[in-house]
């Protein structure tokens, strides 16, 4: 069956995820953390921090399965039947400003009806980069490495996914889009096999996509005060996550476990009333990049 080549395939990658990140790290390792769900399944949290490189990080799988709740179920305009979902979902906040924020997860979901007969199954997922001090060169390279995959399985679904991922990962109440994007899709119920295929693709790229950028600014230095522009920024992620992320929704509304889905928080973050930065200052070009933008074809930022 599909779900048992899918769920093996998600263990694998976190394993082969956090042996590249503690690597490249240097210093620090991942513990790890194996927890039950009473209502079906369970899964492994691995969590980095005070590293080299990452201030906290978390690389987690799960694999569960049971009912799916009522609220839940009205939210997914699904009927309220039992449910299988595996994952692997990571989020690494570093501790160099210089150094982007990444999020990567991908996941299957399957639905049954009474008699145990699969009624639906789909694929969701997807990586994007929250950059405190951006550059084009950073956005294009993560960009491409998502085009090149997605180009691979069909022309039409680097764009589409792109501009999913644009309107996903947006913060309406700040007008400001999360970071500078990437790639994201939810639902994708055709061709279950070669969907996987994609998945699998997506999943392989994501060390390619993201660890080229943290070495090419790992050695910059920094100042307290661009420290705590990252803390700022970080609030605005923990806005999302706790307002308008679907995994995290899913997560605590399907009695998933608290610490897990709640590992992508930052150790620190602020919020400063009114913030506003310095007009013509680095910390001012943010604003450029956090707008959706045909990276591949730009020169500039303006």
């Amino acid at each position: 069956m599909i779900k048992e080549k899918v769920q093996t395939y998600f263990e694998g990658l976190q394993s082969r995820i956090t042996t590249a990140l503690e690597v490249f790290d240097g210093k620090a390792k991942f513990i790890e953390d194996a927890w039950v769900r009473a209502e079906g399944g369970g899964g492994n949290t691995r969590i980095i921090t005070n590293g080299d490189v990452f201030e906290k990080g978390g690389v987690a799988f799960s694999a569960v399965h049971g009912r799916l709740p009522e609220k839940m179920a009205t939210k997914m305009n699904v009927a309220a039947s039992n449910f299988f979902a595996t994952g692997v979902s990571l989020v690494l906040h570093p501790q160099s400003p210089m150094i982007p924020t990444v999020h990567c997860n991908y996941r299957y979901f399957e639905q049954y009806d009474s008699d145990g007969t699969l009624t639906q199954q789909w694929f969701g997922g997807g990586a994007d980069l929250t950059p405190y001090y951006p550059t084009l060169e950073d956005a294009q390279h993560f960009h491409r490495i998502h085009k090149t995959v997605c180009d691979r399985f069909d022309p039409t679904f680097y764009p589409k996914y792109k501009a999913q991922c644009d309107a996903y990962f947006y913060l309406p109440h700040r007008n400001e889009t999360r970071g500078i994007g990437g790639i994201f899709f939810d639902y994708v119920r055709d061709a279950p096999g070669q969907t996987f295929e994609f998945v699998k693709a997506c999943g392989d790229a994501f060390l390619d996509a993201y660890l080229p950028i943290a070495e090419r600014h790992r050695g910059e230095s920094y100042t307290e005060p661009e420290k705590n522009f990252q803390r700022v920024r970080r609030g605005r992620y923990v806005e999302f996550n706790l307002v308008y992320d679907r995994g995290t929704t899913f997560g605590l509304e399907t009695n998933g476990r608290t610490e897990s889905i709640l590992m992508s928080l930052p150790p620190e973050a602020a919020w400063v009333y009114n913030f506003t930065p310095e007009a013509g200052s680095r910390e001012s070009e943010l604003s450029k990049f956090l707008k959706p933008h045909d990276w591949l074809e730009l020169q500039g930022i303006v």
